[in-house]
């Protein structure tokens, strides 16, 4: 084990030397961290719609080892810079950086917005290290088990990445994930049969023959429902408030370190989850730090517990969200799902068969572009709060430019941009419906993985569909797929229900309705 580990760090020094000696990692760096950190402290703009709009830049024209620097930049820069808006205007720039205006707002409404902003950018930082060296650690652990892993648990695990996704990420039926999500399967199913090379749902279309481009429908389903939105919303009105002292002092930075060591180890269980995200980590650890503090009563009003609780884990679930993306190609956030994206037209497939050396520099590059965005962060508040007065009536067209010539470079045919806009228009409308749209990406992006393993072990069995039994990994998952489906129907959610409560009562314990 400690051989191991010591050989990683050796791998990860080296790489990380080579990227820290070069300068133009650092133009990458700067320039990418700093757009994502744009991108998230606009309302209205994302951190998927950041990586999505470079990847459709840098496509398969750059070498894949310099489009992660700029990628992976720009989406830890987003994730940051969702809190600006948080707290200095009460906007969330993100859905990851929600959680942070329920405090970070009342701290600047209270005259400290400059320590908000400086306990945000540290908490950010080493949430985003929390997560990386989970990544550099776990990575390799789940990857020697991925190697048992053959065609029945593969199409299972996609499958399941599609349901947990649906399931998560609904903000109100659970099914409409479900929903969004079997339409990206069905998408998927469109062009050529893995298999047998056959024509499926192409309609005559040659274009359809390769199926639907990822990065089409990457814009269109992420960035032009944003666009559409934020032209019927209108001008922001902001009035950003005096913000005073940022960088925070070492004491209180000691005094939170469980708390961060707490949100770190939640983020990074979290991102590891499938189509989770960071939005989700935020909560979640929100919730728990309210739950383990001593002062609870002082979360919504201006505690700095509860800012860097959601602050830190939404950080750290970028390392975990690249867990499941390099071992399974599942990815673990939409944002990873656009990553994913990147990297499969570098004909770079996650999973077992990865190059090791390309997750060491993955690692390496989230370590570089952490120092980055702490440097940025705390140098360019000011600048930023300037760049908040924008109205989303100007920067929107600038996007949808970029969108247009992002889908457009990496195909180089018209038909790429009909099919971003039908996306657009139809992921509009199912977000209009309140149908989430990140499951629909995931769907189209595992569909084909779902597609090929299980058909070929029905192929393999000769149809027989039990071979999803006969091998114990593909039986633990065939278990999982159904309680995450039976666990979401009313009638078993009752029935579970009524079961506790006689247990509770069996064993003399109070019941939930007693307690209250």
């Amino acid at each position: 084990m400690f051989e191991f580990l010591l050989s990683q760090f050796t791998s990860f020094a080296s790489v990380f030397a080579e990227l820290a000696l070069d300068p133009v990692t650092y133009l990458y760096l700067v320039g990418s961290v700093a757009l994502g950190i744009i991108f998230g402290a606009l309302p209205g703009l994302t951190a998927t719609l950041a990586v999505t709009i470079l990847t459709g830049f840098f496509g398969n024209k750059f070498p894949v080892e310099q489009s992660l620097i700029a990628l992976i930049g720009a989406y830890v820069g987003a994730i940051y810079g969702g809190s600006y808006p948080s707290i200095l205007l009460n906007i969330p720039g993100t859905a990851a950086s929600a959680a942070t205006a329920m405090d970070g707002h009342p701290l600047a409404k209270q005259g400290r917005g400059g320590e908000a902003l400086g306990m945000t950018t540290t908490a950010s930082f080493i949430g985003t290290m929390i997560g990386t060296f989970c990544l550099l650690i776990f990575v390799w652990v789940l990857m020697a088990v991925s190697k048992q892993i053959a065609s029945p648990e593969k199409a299972l695990l996609a499958l399941f990445g599609i349901l947990v996704s649906g399931t998560l990420m609904s903000t109100d039926l659970v099914v409409k994930g479900w929903i969004a999500g079997l339409i990206g399967l069905a998408m998927a199913m469109v062009g050529l049969d893995p298999i047998l090379s056959e024509q499926r749902y192409t309609f005559g279309w040659s274009y359809l023959l390769s199926g639907f481009m990822v990065v089409p429908v990457l814009m269109g389903a992420f960035a032009i429902p944003q666009i559409l939105n934020g032209l019927r919303e209108g001008a922001l009105a902001a009035n950003p408030i005096q913000i005073g002292r940022i960088l925070p002092s070492f004491g209180k930075i000691r005094r939170y370190l469980p708390t961060i060591s707490r949100s770190g180890a939640i983020g990074v269980g979290i991102g590891s989850l499938p189509g989770v995200g960071e939005d989700v980590s935020g909560w979640v650890s929100y919730g728990v730090g309210k739950s383990f503090s001593k002062e609870p009563e002082k979360f919504g009003k201006g505690s700095l517990e509860g800012l860097i609780s959601s602050e830190t884990a939404n950080n750290a679930c970028i390392g975990g969200a690249l867990i499941p993306l390099l071992v399974l190609g599942i990815p673990g956030s939409p944002p990873a799902a656009a990553l994913l994206g990147a990297l499969m037209i570098n004909n770079v497939t996650p999973g077992p068969t990865i190059d090791p050396m390309l997750i060491i520099r993955i690692v390496a590059i989230l370590v570089l572009a952490s120092f980055t965005m702490f440097v940025l962060g705390l140098f360019m508040a000011r600048i930023f709060i300037s760049v908040l007065r924008l109205p989303q009536t100007i920067f929107l067209p600038i996007v949808m430019v970029l969108t247009t010539i992002g889908s457009f470079s990496v195909g180089g045919g018209v038909n790429d941009l009909f099919l971003m806009v039908v996306v657009g228009l139809v992921s509009f409308a199912l977000i209009r419906m309140e149908y989430p749209i990140a499951p629909l990406v995931i769907g189209v992006i595992l569909g084909g993985l779902f597609d090929e393993t299980f058909r070929r072990s029905l192929l393999v069995s000769d149809g027989d569909l039990t071979t999803f039994l006969m091998r114990p990994g593909a039986a633990i998952l065939v278990v999982l797929n159904l309680l995450l489906i039976l666990s979401q129907i009313p009638a078993v959610k009752r029935g579970a229900g009524r079961l506790f409560r006689r247990k509770a009562a069996a064993s003399g314990l109070p019941t939930e309705s007693e307690k209250a």
